[in-house]
């Protein structure tokens, strides 16, 4: 997104240390280090306080299901970044509930739930989401604004919360 957009300042965040060190080699190749900070975070727990105009994401979103019939190759990628739970929305949920206090009044927020997203819309089905349409077809990217979030947040915290 830096590459593309040279007045934007970037945070990317990731849990895993060897996906930051993958983030940081190509932070350097593209030369944009004085505008991207690559940051050690589970979700949002490392950047309190931080407040972002747009929040673009693709967390896990495999179901446990799907994982176990992954084929072969698939067992080079470590299952952290791939499997969410029964339904694939473990990540995509917390995402949901937490992401209005990380957005500015007019933000929005992008996530890719890949195949779950049939679960997400049964699981909160009075969210607007705006599903993305690319020109292969639907791929499970969802847009909603901040407003959206606030609105709906109490269906969003209950839906989070009911997974334990």
């Amino acid at each position: 997104m830096a590459s593309y957009n040279p007045d934007w300042q970037v945070d990317l965040v990731d849990v895993s240390e060897e996906a930051l060190s993958l983030a940081r080699e190509n932070i350097d190749y593209q030369d944009v280090g004085e505008r991207v900070r690559a940051i050690r975070s589970d979700l949002f727990t490392g950047i309190a306080g931080e407040r972002y105009d747009l929040i673009v994401s693709n967390p896990p979103y495999v179901t446990e299901d799907e994982f176990a019939a992954l084929p072969a190759e698939y067992a080079h990628e470590p299952k952290l970044g791939l499997t969410a739970g029964g339904d694939g929305l473990d990540f995509a949920l917390r995402i949901l509930a937490e992401a209005p206090v990380h957005l500015v009044d007019d933000g929005v927020l992008i996530v890719e739930v890949g195949e779950s997203e049939r679960a997400l819309v049964e699981r909160l089905p009075e969210v607007p989401f705006n599903w993305v349409e690319f020109a292969v077809g639907a791929m499970g990217v969802f847009v909603l604004d901040r407003a959206d979030l606030v609105a709906h947040a109490p269906a969003i915290r209950a839906a989070a919360m009911a997974r334990g």
